[in-house]
């Protein structure tokens, strides 16, 4: 079958329709950036364009949509598919941070008219986290093109999951422009995710890194009844992508997808240093130009750790000494990640976590209220890590704990790559 196509899924099967032709005219850069060379993927609002937006011909399409939604030459996705569709584009929705991606993790957000498209742009991260009735009233069919990390607690795939719900619910279709895993497809490790804690910065059961596209992940969220019920999904695959790629070898331009993801090499560190973020008296980096390149903690020997760090030989990775520039007091680590090389992001995220919390004498645990406690454990996916460190047990343990569930999720995703 032809890898060129679009993928459409029900809550019962697959149907894919081949497809072919040219791409239109590109609209406005939604941010400008040098391209040295047409890039080697073609996205999924590339290949939607190139088919004159057939799939959603006489429809009433919302569209999901931020700053990341840009087509191969930048063009914003929503100028795409306003100059497609005409008035047939009915409604945007925002996920965290905004259209823009300027709002402050956590912010609140509100409805507002998108001085773009001139568009209502609903808010999914303010009153609602899920599209009402009322939102979808002018829709038939809702499009997903925003550009995700492949990590678990990063809430733009638990925005999509819980838009198909939503859909499911008012009998109207789903449609995914599918988008690289800038971190590569093969990436997969870190901890699952338990029964009980599931929440928006844990909305599906899978590992913290997942290695999957948002198409893929998608698809296999309705397979798997992480849906229900379920809407008419249809992903429209890239073409060019392979599973091997990291952001760099796609040839595409990078917009920062939220403040603090500001580089294509962002969602690796991100993985490394974001857990031990949700504790208090740490510093990552969170207000620098470095977010999340820091691991740090009150009165602790940078140069020490980071020798201590370096013997365990974790693969792809650095340390060199920090000291905080924004917490007095506060020294550590920084980390330097080898993207290229199949880095252990999530084996030194635990090392991380127990190194800094050691070394601060618990400050990090005593400082963190229960609400901190909670999300800390709704991020990481149970309470296993909070015991470790608490008991001052061996982080390396949890690292075998894991090996079971990542090799299951391996064979359990199978069926659902698209690619390679």
């Amino acid at each position: 079958m032809d890898r060129r196509s679009f993928l459409q899924v029900g809550a019962v099967g697959a149907a894919k329709v081949c497809m072919a032709g040219g791409l239109v005219g590109a609209a406005t850069p939604a941010r400008a950036w040098p391209l040295a060379r047409k890039p080697h993927v073609m996205l999924g609002i590339d290949r939607l364009a190139a088919e004159n937006f057939t799939l959603l011909a006489g429809k009433r399409v919302g569209f999901i949509t931020n700053q990341t939604s840009v087509d191969q030459s930048g063009a914003m996705s929503r100028v795409v598919l306003q100059r497609g569709l005409g008035s047939n584009l009915t409604a945007l929705f925002g996920p965290e941070h905004g259209l823009d991606t300027r709002a402050k993790a956590g912010d609140h957000v509100d409805n507002a008219r998108d001085p773009v498209t001139g568009l209502t742009a609903f808010s999914l991260y303010g009153q609602h986290r899920k599209p009402t009735p009322d939102m979808l009233s002018n829709v038939d069919v809702l499009v997903f093109d925003i550009q995700d990390i492949g990590v678990r607690s990063y809430t733009y795939i638990s925005t999509m999951i819980l838009a198909m719900e939503a859909c499911g619910e008012a009998g109207k279709e789903f449609v995914v422009l599918d988008r690289p895993n800038p971190m590569g497809g093969a990436l997969v490790q870190g901890p699952p995710l338990l029964p009980g804690f599931q929440s928006f910065v844990s909305q599906v059961p899978v590992p913290y890194l997942h290695g999957l596209t948002i198409g893929e992940l998608a698809q296999m969220a309705i397979a798997k009844s992480w849906v229900t019920p379920a809407p008419k999904l249809t992903v429209v695959e890239m073409a060019g992508w392979q599973r091997a790629m990291n952001w760099a070898a796609t040839g595409l331009g990078w917009v920062p997808t939220s403040p603090n993801i500001p580089h294509w090499q962002s969602p690796y560190y991100c993985a490394t240093t974001g857990i031990l973020g949700e504790l208090k008296q740490v510093d990552i980096g969170i207000g620098t130009r470095k977010p999340f390149h820091f691991a740090a903690g009150p009165g602790i020997n940078g140069r020490t750790m980071a020798s201590d760090l370096t013997r365990l030989g974790l693969r792809g990775l650095k340390f060199r000494p920090y000291r905080s520039r924004t917490k007095r007091g506060f020294g550590g680590v920084e980390v330097l990640i080898n993207p290229n090389d199949t880095p252990d992001l999530m084996p030194a995220a635990m090392a991380l976590c127990a190194e800094v919390v050691a070394r601060s004498g618990k400050a990090p645990l005593t400082a963190s209220p229960a609400s901190t406690r909670s999300l800390f454990d709704k991020v990481y996916g149970s309470q296993a890590l909070w015991q470790t460190l608490t008991t001052d047990a061996s982080w390396q343990d949890l690292v075998t704990d894991w090996a079971s569930s990542l090799t299951a999720f391996e064979t359990e995703r199978r069926p659902f790559l698209l690619y390679n």
